[in-house]
């Protein structure tokens, strides 16, 4: 089987996360040269089934991100679990560039000894090697880890598997039995959770940067509030429920402010409050609409959409001084920008012909490129390592989120068995922050 021509017909590929999850997962497009590995299944000296399946996590990790192309463990020639079982030359014949194998086995008092090696086939050379304890529940997270490990040392860029997502999930709107849920999931849509419930309205959730905590809006009550949720004791706190518009808040990089929207003035502002002391700053003052700020990686300035101009378009506001500036000119609507961590470019909404689009610009050149391909594209959100990014849209009628790389090259999605998914914001890394 040729790895490579396979896997550049690899399009409208549907790949399922679990029994139990609510979420699929469906490569629509890889790059046109993946890299072959084969992730042999790892060695287990029981004869029951082990209590995770680390290979399949790993391979389906790697699969999704569209830049490999994993063999089937059934076109396998062998299954070795350790280096002396390894013959170089069946998987060279197979065409395989990477060979990735481990072992499983029980430790103390209850705990798992996990141990993976990762081979260059052509040069026949160990390249990664690890052994950890850990326990049973968190043998999830470590896979997740592996696949992290596994995707730096090939492509040079960290992974960002072991991160979790948020979104909104709606069911039955427009009907009396309407709700929404606040999800919580590992970065592939397994191990989801609820974490609020209501019958109003859910949106612009957001991570702290050391992912132990989020805020978002909500409509209980019958009006926005901004409410901060402990995702350690699940406890939630009020932050704002002023009259009016209450609403986009953004974490500082530092964790201790958030940048929001208020109207508590007459007109939609930005502001600032200090978490400590809840005490809050006025940013902007203009008659227009300036709303969805977020913070550039160095913090010294948010970059927000206003209409000031006569229609939506992304300025920055540096904080010292005040001073604002307009960043967007190509398009007659551009919205909800976010900076890379590179500091060299915004992802953000941008109309073309009258459809909603993810566009990245390069803030030297001012070159803009659309990143998506559906309607009504929206609710950009970049993962930590700056190389993909996850947003809601709209396919056949239906609210779902997708995934797309910085490059524009790679392309899945993940749309829900429930209902419209919207609303989604990806974690930074976490480390074991945030439990299951």
């Amino acid at each position: 089987m040729n790895l490579r021509k396979f896997a550049a017909t690899w399009l409208f590929l549907s790949i399922f996360v679990s029994a139990q999850a609510d979420v699929v997962v469906e490569v629509v497009r890889g790059v046109d040269d993946p890299t072959s590995i084969a992730v042999v299944p790892f060695g287990w000296e029981e004869e029951a089934k082990p209590p995770e399946d680390i290979a399949d996590i790993v391979a389906f990790d790697l699969a999704r991100s569209g830049r490999f192309a994993p063999l089937d463990p059934s076109d396998m020639l062998s299954y070795p679990t350790t280096p002396r079982e390894v013959f170089f030359r069946d998987w060279r014949v197979q065409g395989v560039e990477y060979l990735l194998i481990g072992t499983l086995r029980r430790g103390l008092e209850g705990r798992v000894e996990l141990q993976y090696r990762l081979f260059d086939v052509a040069q026949e050379e160990l390249m990664l090697m690890e052994r950890v304890e850990t326990t049973v529940a968190d043998l999830r997270d470590f896979a997740h880890h592996v696949s992290d490990e596994v995707y730096e040392e090939i492509t040079g860029i960290p992974g960002a598997f072991s991160t979790r997502i948020v979104y909104v999930l709606a069911q039955n709107v427009g009907t009396p039995e309407v709700r929404f849920q606040l999800k919580l999931a590992d970065s592939d849509g397994a191990r989801e959770r609820t974490l609020v419930d209501s019958n109003e309205p859910l949106l612009s959730a957001e991570w702290s940067p050391d992912g132990r905590r989020i805020v978002y809006v909500s409509f209980e009550g019958g009006r926005p509030a901004i409410y901060l949720h402990d995702l350690g004791t699940d406890e939630r706190v009020k932050l704002t429920g002023f009259r009016g518009l209450n609403s986009a808040p953004s974490w500082s990089p530092d964790g201790t402010k958030l940048a929001l929207v208020l109207s508590r003035d007459g007109n939609p502002e930005i502001y600032l409050m200090d978490l400590a002391s809840r005490r809050l700053e006025r940013v902007t003052r203009h008659y227009a609409i300036d709303t969805e700020p977020s913070w550039t990686p160095d913090g010294n300035a948010l970059i927000f959409t206003s209409n000031r101009g006569g229609r939506p378009q992304i300025y920055k506001v540096t904080l010292a001084n005040g001073l604002v500036e307009r960043m967007t000119f190509v398009g007659d609507y551009n919205a909800r920008a976010r900076m890379l961590p590179d500091r060299k470019h915004i992802v953000f909404v941008h109309r073309v012909k009258g459809i909603f689009h993810i566009a990245l610009m390069n803030l030297e050149s001012g070159r803009i490129r659309v990143l998506t391909e559906t309607r009504l594209d929206e609710s950009p959100s970049v993962a930590p390592n700056g190389d993909m990014l996850i947003y809601a849209t709209l396919v056949e009628g239906r609210g779902i989120l997708a995934v797309v790389s910085i490059d524009g090259q790679v392309k899945y999605r993940l749309p829900s068995a429930l209902g419209d998914v919207r609303e989604p914001a990806w974690s930074p890394y976490l480390g074991a922050a945030v439990g299951p």
